[in-house]
C-alpha cells in the first residue's frame, strides 16, 4: 500500500474521482488482493464513463452555442 499512499487517502481519491461506494469497495479489494490488473481496469472502466459524459456534455453545450448563435443573426 506504501506505493498508493495510505488506505484512507487512495479512497478519497476514489472519491474525488466520482466512483461510488460500490466502485471504491470493488477498487480496494482488487487492491488488498494484490489484483492489480483487475484494479487497473475498474479504473479504466470509471475513466471511460467520466469521458463518456463529458463527451455528452460538450455536444449540449455546442447545441446551446448554435442556438446563441441562432438567435443572435436575427434582427
Amino acid at each position: 500500500m506504501t506505493s498508493y499512499g495510505s488506505k484512507e487517502a487512495v479512497i478519497q481519491n476514489l472519491r474525488d474521482a466520482g466512483c461510488s461506494p460500490d466502485t471504491i469497495e470493488c477498487c480496494m479489494s482488487s487492491l488488498d488482493c494484490g489484483k492489480k490488473t483487475e484494479l487497473l481496469k475498474q479504473l479504466e472502466d470509471h475513466r471511460e464513463n467520466l469521458l463518456r459524459k463529458v463527451h455528452e456534455e460538450e455536444k449540449r453545450i455546442d447545441c446551446l452555442d448554435y442556438l446563441v448563435y441562432q438567435i443572435s443573426r436575427c434582427r
